[in-house]
């Protein structure tokens, strides 16, 4: 390995010298430098005008020198203010009037400027805290809704960069105590039973903590909530992931799939040069703020703040906390590569320092594939399975890392990986299916993924492809847009020639000299080894025990559902209810992820989709002798409280945030509070998430015959709970819906076929309650 390594090291050094002076490395390190520099000082000055702009203090000062030069009767107060502050700050009066009036212009324009910035930027932050909007239905808003949309839309700027919004994003408020702690014990019922022991029992301590510790503790939320941008946030990120020891594969990392059926190219090579190339585009419009943040309804801006980390980021293991490290552009210009096994450093510049074009990434992935079967025999076996360290629980991968990779060729092999924009996999198999392809993207073969890197991309051997993501830094809808991008480059701009390669964007790039692509060694000692070997057993153990199923229902989509006047997303959350009740015979705390990125810094919020609603609508469902109009009126009257709770989440009024914050507090102050445990310790057996379909305006409609098959069945994630069920769903369009449902096959009573089959009839025969016809 070790001469294998210097062998081409020597050939890389000589390709990179080919042509090139050290005048001309030496200008080229300068020029990427200053580019960097004058897009990190304009978007901190746009970022720091907005909602104002340059072209406000351009009008006020015009203004100003118009009516110091000009002498209209009608403005001869303001002349007459803007000369007595001109003597005020002692002006020479032998300077020509126009530079005079240039000059108290620009200064008093300024002041102006000012003022003007910080009035709008608070105004529109006031206008933003008002939610009523999310009550009504775009087609049927009140007067009062439109007029404020106006207003926002006059207060804010134009055109504002990726973070433009940021400082004018309302902060996430903290909800009254006994609405939060009322609002527990309504979602609990369904559980328990109203008139049930636990119920009781959890009203009298919920009054007595309330009356007691809560007010402390709900004092301390509040203070926090006045200085940091999020009350919550910081603190979901490092107790809810950082803190975890568990291990990363299927019990935090999540996967995301491309398109369904079709294939832009069946050369695995070229597909991999492609997205790389595109990914690192989208990565330099993120850098450099060049794409616009998210709006709702074209007035409402989201919080862009988890964009920063989706590139270069690595999560470090510790004995007790991870930690999440991001790197520079400066430092992180290259991609890790493995290949049975082998790992490659790939700089993604050529030997001009430009970004390399896909058709030379093609070329060397291709140099990879073919120098990694000539290294096969060189490398260990625990070699080829270093990645599985990453699948270990978190302590014990934090002491192998600081026992093994310290020091010597495995940190600076270990760097090169945790420095690197992203991973990716170039996979010897493909699968056929979506199961299989969706089951290998959340766990690899054990040994195939780096589970720490903010992006891993896998490419099968017939052109498809897919993400395994780590989840602290950001959620899913975020990896969703990125890839998002990339998905529909590939369908308008045709990157592929007919022969399935890349196409030549420059005459040139055949000719250019490339930087070999670098084989990372390690040096494997016997403890190493062992540890090595224990979690590839550990991890396929983990990966025999997931069930995951993933499937495509072409029935009908949200189409028919808004025909039967109700919320897509509170229709498919009654199936699953429906189905989980036929599943285990009882009802289950739900779990449905919402965001609240209508705040700053926000997150997600859980919507507790178990309502005493939706389990009169199920058991009525399930019995013959209900009429079809009952359940119709039950189904529409429990989607409607679902799709309440859901807006009152996305609106800061959820409850589980809350409730997680209270909770740290006290443990901060020593406070051993048994009701905040009990009513965060109740698992959540079912546990589910929409998935976001379009985000950019120029994706393709699904629905149209020639985008079917090229749109995405999204992805999934593993069951919170042991014995329950994870849920994840795509709603494309009118015309289908795709699902991922995993669970613990050691579990006797959860099979996600069955439970996806159950799923299927469920919806089928939701349908039939309104006739064929309908």
């Amino acid at each position: 390995m070790a001469e294998a390594r210097s062998a081409v090291s020597e050939l890389r050094v000589g390709r990179i010298d080919e042509g090139r002076s050290p005048e001309h490395d030496f200008y080229n390190a300068i020029r990427a430098s200053v580019i960097r520099r004058f897009f990190r000082a304009r978007n901190l000055l746009v970022n720091g005008m907005w909602p104002t702009s340059a072209w406000n203090l351009c009008i006020l000062v015009l203004v100003l020198s118009v009516l110091y030069i000009g002498d209209w009767n009608w403005c001869k107060s303001i002349t007459s203010w803007i000369h007595w502050l001109e003597e005020t700050m002692h002006i020479p009066q032998d300077w020509p009037a126009i530079v005079r009036g240039l000059l108290i212009s620009c200064l008093v324009g300024f002041v102006f400027f000012i003022i003007l910035l910080y009035v709008r930027r608070y105004l529109l932050r006031a206008l933003l805290s008002y939610r009523g909007w999310m009550y009504e239905q775009p087609k049927t808003q009140s007067t009062s809704t439109i007029l404020w949309a106006f207003v926002v839309r006059l207060v804010g700027g134009y055109s504002p960069l990726l973070y433009g919004c940021q400082q004018s994003l309302p902060r996430l408020h903290v909800p009254p105590l006994r609405d939060t702690l009322k609002g527990l014990i309504h979602s609990l019922k369904p559980l328990y039973g109203d008139g049930s022991e636990m119920i009781q029992t959890l009203k009298k301590e919920s009054k007595e903590f309330e009356r007691t510790l809560g007010q402390k503790l709900q004092r301390i939320l509040y203070l926090k909530s006045w200085w940091s941008p999020n009350y919550v946030s910081d603190w979901w990120e490092k107790y809810v992931y950082l803190m975890s020891r568990t291990p990363l594969p299927i019990n935090s990392n999540y996967y995301i799939m491309d398109q369904c059926r079709w294939i832009p190219t069946s050369c695995q090579t070229a597909r991999a040069a492609s997205v790389v190339y595109y990914f690192f585009l989208i990565k330099q419009k993120i850098d450099r703020e060049q794409i616009q943040p998210l709006f709702i309804r074209n007035t409402i801006p989201l919080c862009m703040a988890q964009y920063e980390r989706v590139f270069s980021t690595t999560r470090i293991p510790g004995e007790d906390c991870d930690t999440l490290i991001h790197y520079s552009s400066a430092e992180s210009k290259h991609i890790v590569v493995f290949r049975k096994g082998l790992m490659y450093k790939l700089d993604l510049f050529d030997a001009k320092r430009k970004l390399i074009s896909p058709r030379n990434l093609q070329r060397q992935l291709d140099w990879i594939i073919e120098d990694a079967e000539n290294h096969q025999d060189e490398a260990s076996t625990a070699g080829k399975n270093i990645p599985s360290l990453t699948g270990l629980d978190r302590t014990s991968w934090a002491k192998a890392r600081k026992e093994f990779f310290s020091d010597g060729v495995n940190k600076e092999s270990l760097d090169a990986i945790e420095k690197s924009l992203f991973c990716i996999n170039l996979e010897t198999r493909s699968f056929s299916d979506f199961s299989s392809r969706g089951k290998f993207l959340f766990h690899g073969d054990g040994s195939s993924i780096w589970f720490d890197k903010s992006l891993s991309m896998i490419f099968f051997s017939d052109g498809h492809m897919g993400l395994n993501c780590e989840h602290s830094y950001a959620d899913a809808p975020v990896v969703a847009h990125v890839i998002e991008y990339s998905m529909t480059h590939e369908v308008f701009e045709g990157v592929y020639d007919s022969d399935g390669n890349c196409k030549l964007l420059h005459i040139e790039d055949n000719e250019l000299p490339l930087c070999i692509p670098l084989l990372l060694e390690w040096d494997i000692s016997s403890s190493l080894s062992s540890i090595i070997n224990r979690a590839v057993s550990l991890i396929h153990k983990n990966v025999e025990d997931l069930d995951l199923c993933v499937s495509e229902y072409a029935r009908y989509g949200k189409g028919f559902i808004k025909t039967c006047k109700v919320s897509p997303d509170a229709y498919i959350q009654m199936a699953l209810q429906v189905t989980y009740f036929k599943d285990a015979g009882k009802f289950a705390l739900t779990y449905e992820s919402s965001m609240t990125r209508l705040y700053l810094h926000g997150r997600t919020e859980t919507v507790r989709s178990l309502t005493l609603e939706g389990c009169d609508f199920v058991r009525a469902f399930l019995d013959e002798k209900v009429s079809k109009q009952e359940k119709i009126r039950l189904l529409q009257k429990a989607c409607e409280v679902h799709q309440q709770l859901y807006k009152d989440s996305m609106t800061g009024k959820g409850i589980d945030r809350h409730l997680f914050a209270l909770y740290v507090v006290s443990k901060g102050l020593e406070y051993d509070c048994e009701f905040l445990k009990k009513a965060l310790s109740i698992p959540w057996t079912l546990s589910t998430s929409q998935q976001p379909q379009q985000q950019i305006a120029t994706s393709p409609n699904c629905d149209l015959p020639q985008y079917r098959d090229m749109v995405s069945p999204g992805g999934g994630f593993g069951p919170v709970s042991d014995d329950g069920y994870g849920v994840s769903y795509m709603i494309p369009g009118d015309l289908k819906f795709f699902f991922h449902v995993s669970s613990k096959k050691s579990v006797d009573h959860t099979n996600s076929s069955t439970f996806m089959k159950l799923l299927f009839e469920t919806l089928d025969q939701m349908q039939d309650l309104f006739g064929k016809d309908h």
